[in-house]
């Protein structure tokens, strides 16, 4: 039996400078969910992030957008899972993905970092990579020269609406990731999106 999420955490970074660019799916998922449930998340010093609750089918779960920027994320994720007593199996990371095309989102169990820097520090803090990842397909610049400046730059119109329609749909899935059906929902999303 699969343990329950615990902890969502949307990657970005803070501040209106990022706030629509490709790094930020992760925040952007967030606060989709916030506007859905009509919910705050509390600025708190001591996590290094902003923090809330959320209700998903009679389980409560805390969401977490950490405030250290991107590469320092698991600074954030460490001290709420420490707090908390949340084990990295509890723990669900959305982030941007550029190996995916933009309206494409998929669900991957633990494994490598990819070059992406917010999930690298989040498993160097937590000592494992075994955290549960929502990867949202942002498309690839064509060069790994370029990838910084492309997913700190904001998307043309038509591909953010690819995008948020992937945040979109990876949303109605959340009841099942929450619930550990994680094949159900791999074999569903890959298919969909």
């Amino acid at each position: 039996m699969t343990q329950a999420i615990s902890l969502i955490v949307g990657l970005g970074n803070p501040g209106k400078t990022y706030a629509e660019t490709r790094h930020n799916a992760g925040f952007r998922f967030l606060h989709m969910l916030k506007q859905q449930a009509d919910i705050r998340l509390k600025s708190e010093s001591r996590f290094h992030g902003d923090l809330g609750q959320i209700h998903i089918e009679q389980h409560l779960v805390w969401m977490l957008a950490p405030t250290t920027y991107m590469n320092h994320s698991g600074q954030s994720v460490s001290a709420v899972a420490r707090y908390y007593k949340i084990s990295v199996p509890q723990i669900l990371v959305v982030h941007d993905e550029i190996d995916l095309p933009p309206g494409s989102a998929r669900l991957k169990i633990g494994g490598g970092c990819g070059g992406h820097n917010g999930l690298k520090d989040i498993a160097d803090h937590m000592g494992s990579r075994d955290f549960l990842r929502l990867r949202i397909g942002v498309g690839h610049p064509g060069s790994s020269s370029k990838v910084e400046g492309y997913v700190l730059k904001r998307p043309p119109k038509a591909e953010q609406a690819q995008i948020d329609s992937a945040l979109t749909q990876a949303q109605l899935y959340l009841p099942d990731i929450i619930h550990g059906h994680y094949d159900k929902v791999m074999n569903s999303l890959h298919s969909h999106c």
